[in-house]
């Protein structure tokens, strides 16, 4: 099984607005709306793969049920914890006319002690069931930097592999508990090392230490251009195939749930490599974050390019 943890759950509304500026009256052309959050959109990319998943983390108030009752409706199983407060909206507005993206993200509940003892709990229970668990996104206010390295040294003392897609200091703090998986951009590399990457060479030399340092299972996103990723010692290049993008928020959400859906079904690190790319660029395509056309992930599937570095 694979367990997804989203510590700051939400609704996604997604505007499309034609001309969008700010500073005056704008009238959406349409609007979706759907249960959000990181991790709530690599469960539902995992589901829509057919991976055996379930979903989990905070929800509050009315918010809260509505993102369990509209994944329950997907099919998508979820065991949350509830806690005050609402859960959040995160607002993303699309110009159809320049393809810009332009996001609001509300902050979401407080957390108290009790709240995230209750969190660790869940996640030893859920880790014991799993083969994956992923851990995604922003931590709500009241949790500490330190709480994800926490939640991975639990998921690790289960048996089960811990997949970190956050930043800042919670993935600067997560990565001592040495997850599995990380899945950095070229910036948050620079922080973690703390030195600036300025050619590709660099990107490699970087994953390399990571590798060295503990960490299994590197992977730099690049944009457009693909990621760089590092498994047992070995680096590869991928090459995305070219696509017109629509919304490429939920790209990396994607990404991970092709590679947890992958490992999780004991595919080699090359397919699942293949399988997260076509997944991530497949993602692009829909006007909603965390969803893809399985038909579209065929298609990637045989246009992804990857080389061995070393």
């Amino acid at each position: 099984m694979i367990t997804t943890v989203t510590l700051n759950a939400a609704i996604d509304k997604t505007y499309f607005v034609d001309g969008f500026e700010l500073g005056r009256v704008s009238r959406a052309s349409r609007m979706i709306s759907y249960p959000g959050g990181k991790g709530v959109n690599v469960a539902r990319v995992a589901y829509l793969l057919g991976g055996p998943v379930r979903a989990t983390g905070f929800v509050g108030g009315s918010n809260g049920s509505y993102i369990e009752r509209q994944l329950e409706q997907q099919g998508i199983a979820n065991d949350f914890v509830r806690v005050e407060g609402e859960s959040r909206l995160c607002l993303n507005i699309i110009d159809p006319v320049n393809g810009r993206s332009t996001e609001l993200l509300e902050q979401g509940p407080e957390i108290e002690e009790a709240q995230a003892a209750a969190m660790k709990h869940k996640i030893r229970e859920l880790a014991a069931q799993s083969k994956i668990v992923t851990l995604s996104g922003s931590l709500p206010k009241g949790l500490p930097a330190s709480f994800y390295a926490e939640l991975i040294a639990i998921v690790r003392a289960e048996g089960a592999m811990a997949f970190l897609d956050a930043s800042g200091d919670a993935l600067v703090q997560g990565i001592q508990a040495k997850p599995f998986l990380i899945k950095p951009n070229e910036d948050e590399v620079e922080k973690i090392l703390g030195k600036k990457l300025e050619r590709v060479e660099d990107v490699y030399s970087s994953v390399y230490q990571l590798m060295r340092d503990g960490i299994r299972c590197v992977v730099v996103s690049l944009g457009a251009e693909g990621s760089v990723a590092g498994y047992d010692g070995i680096v590869y290049r991928i090459h995305a195939p070219r696509i017109e993008a629509v919304n490429t928020v939920g790209c990396g959400d994607s990404f991970v749930a092709g590679m947890a859906v992958a490992l999780e079904r004991g595919d080699s690190i090359q397919q699942a490599l293949k399988l997260a790319t076509a997944t991530g660029t497949a993602n692009a395509l829909m006007p909603e974050a965390g969803n893809v056309r399985l038909e579209d992930v065929s298609l990637f599937l045989e246009q992804v390019r990857i080389e061995t570095i070393a």
